[in-house]
């Protein structure tokens, strides 16, 4: 009987980039689970980031997860040196919930926006008193205060994931935070991504020169980009292409020159992170034992991990069906902003429609409501744009 190419679970794929091949196409040259597992597992820090009344039981150590799963997926953007020696120097710049329904065949992601206008409630662990703001501010109030900047990490998510419980009902089985940065060495060993550009975009941090290469700047909350004498904002142009780590990092942190703000951002941020586990999982790679030792290797830069106790083989074994085109990208608000001043501060609201998008994610109806309002599904990163600009020469 011809060998079968058995299928890596989207869990796994996305909180590890490629941390486990079952079988290797073509000669079916097995690999072996538990060994890949281990191997990715120990290059990625792991700790408790969930452990207050959002976090969902642990789960069971057998070979079958029961039920619906959620894991909050969170990116850091680090102040000053990024080791936390204020403490307001992290905050969530990326909020990503992973729903994957009972049914166990598809996984959606849908981002919160980091100016969402919440109740962050009281935190006993550092004095925090609660406040209503931005979610983003639950993190970096976590955050705040005694310990080591992992531990302070750990108090952010679990702050924030709390919020996120208050504001939805939704619980978590499992959290990672991500540092996008630390994407740039994976996406390097992939050899790059493929994206589609679905709007002009001028980057806020790089600039190109009169030989064509790009050059890094600096980017200022009062004039914008800064950069050398002779160098042009770089302007990322519709239409899909391979893309290197430092192209595609800078096209998903892009929110200033974009229509819908940080909607878009969203909405690209998603768009890599399914372009990463397309390319993570294709035949280039799994063939590769070579370059897929080198992903597995680069993704331990990028995550600190808490599965709440359920084994990662587990997780392997019941979405072991879910593949990358399974993945639906979804957008609160349909991706238009909807925003409040307060005291001259900007705050997003979620309409009525989002709060029933999330309420159903948290139901275990979400299908249904995207059938019924399928405005709320984003493009991926492979589908070209609505109507594409053309490239200047």
């Amino acid at each position: 009987m011809a060998s079968e190419r058995r299928r890596f679970p989207i869990w796994a794929r996305i909180v590890l980039v490629v941390a486990v091949v079952l079988v290797v196409a073509s000669g079916g040259v097995v690999i072996g689970a538990h060994v890949l597992v281990s191997k990715a597992t120990n290059s990625i820090t792991q700790t408790t980031l969930l452990e207050g009344e959002a976090s969902a039981a642990e789960g069971p150590q057998g070979n079958n997860i029961e039920g619906a799963v959620n894991l909050l997926l969170v990116g850091i953007d680090a102040r000053g040196d990024g080791g936390g020696s204020d403490g307001d120097s992290v905050r969530s710049d990326t909020i990503i919930v992973l729903h994957i329904p009972e049914s166990h065949d598809q996984a959606y992601l849908i981002s919160l926006p980091r100016d969402w206008l919440v109740d962050i409630p009281a935190y006993e662990k550092n004095g925090f008193p609660g406040i209503s703001d931005k979610i983003n501010t639950a993190f970096s109030a976590g955050y705040e205060g005694e310990g080591t900047h992992l531990e302070k990490l750990g108090r952010g998510m679990d702050l924030l994931s709390t919020t996120i419980n208050k504001a939805t009902g939704i619980k978590f089985n499992g959290a990672a935070i991500i540092d996008f940065e630390g994407f740039s060495s994976v996406i390097h060993a992939l050899g790059g991504v493929d994206m589609c550009v679905d709007q002009e975009a001028e980057s806020a941090h790089l600039g190109v020169d009169k030989d064509g290469k790009l050059v890094q700047g600096w980017y200022s909350e009062w004039g914008g980009i800064q950069l050398q004498p002779g160098v042009t904002p770089f302007v990322h142009k519709t239409g899909c292409r391979k893309m290197t780590s430092t192209e595609a990092l800078d096209y998903a942190r892009i929110r200033k020159s974009l229509p819908n703000g940080d909607y878009d951002r969203q909405r690209h941020q998603q768009q890599l992170i399914k372009a990463i586990v397309t390319q993570a999982t294709s035949t280039g790679v799994l063939t590769d034992l070579g370059k897929l030792n080198k992903v597995v290797e680069s993704a331990g830069d990028a995550f600190i991990l808490d599965t709440r106790g359920t084994p990662i083989i587990d997780y392997l074994f019941t979405f072991r069906n879910v593949t990358s085109n399974d993945l639906t990208l979804i957008k609160t608000n349909s991706g238009v902003v909807n925003t409040r001043i307060i005291n001259n501060t900007s705050f997003e609201d979620l309409s009525p429609l989002s709060l029933e998008m999330l309420k159903a994610a948290q139901e275990g109806t979400l299908g249904t409501f995207l059938t019924a309002h399928p405005e709320f599904i984003a493009p991926s990163a492979g589908d070209p744009p609505a109507s594409p600009t053309p490239s200047a020469g």
